[in-house]
């Protein structure tokens, strides 16, 4: 994992050569399939594969204009990313890499993957559900957030929600992701923010 963000190219897939990817990051150790996760205004997810590893990830494309509104936010962008790939935390999505894609335009982030989707897209499936989850997952979710607002310099996230909480259904494991649109609150106490806020208030009647 590099310690910085670089501005590279993918390598292009050539007939033969990884012959189910449709792109291949810019080392040649994660490729991208042409199947879309989920999709939001400004950000796709694809599946994608490590091949050093042998494990399925998340490939996350987002549209470099939707960040990117003044010429000093690339730099502010740089810094985010760099601190974002030292996090580390059993409840926080691991990012393994970054880069911009000068071409297409876009940044890419590759983290690991949940087959479980989202807490909402599991809430969705699974309608009842026992308090007891329920304060499994927000210790959980606590842990993480304390890891965040503790670190120097302090990560606020901004855009906490159960779309970007995401599960493991099998051990009832769960972390807090999309973090590309986390904010560093430096020293000053200035919070940079990139993305919007979202407030959602959930009825207790949701978790009976």
């Amino acid at each position: 994992m590099n310690g910085v963000m670089e501005d590279k190219v993918p390598l292009e897939v050539e007939d033969g050569d990884y012959s189910e990817f449709v792109e291949v990051d810019p080392t040649g150790r994660y490729g991208r399939y042409n199947e879309i996760l989920g999709k939001g205004a400004s950000k796709t997810v694809y599946r994608g594969f490590d091949e050093f590893e042998g494990i399925e990830v998340a490939w996350n494309q987002v549209k470099l204009h939707d960040f990117l509104q003044r010429p000093e936010d690339l730099g502010r962008l740089y810094c985010e990313v760099h601190l974002l790939k030292t996090l580390n935390h059993k409840n926080i999505m691991k990012l393994y890499t970054s880069w911009i894609d000068t071409e297409k335009r876009n940044i890419n982030f590759v983290t690991e993957m949940f087959t479980s989707g989202t807490l909402k897209q599991y809430r969705e499936k699974h309608k009842r559900v026992n308090i007891r989850a329920v304060k499994h997952w927000c210790r959980q979710i606590l842990r993480g957030l304390f890891y965040l607002h503790s670190h120097e310099p302090p990560v606020i996230h901004r855009d906490l929600k159960c779309d970007n909480i995401f599960i493991n259904g099998n051990y009832g494991e769960v972390k807090i992701g999309d973090l590309g649109l986390a904010a560093i609150l430096r020293k000053s106490h200035e919070a940079h923010c990139v993305g919007k806020c979202s407030i959602i208030l959930v009825s207790s009647e949701d978790y009976t």
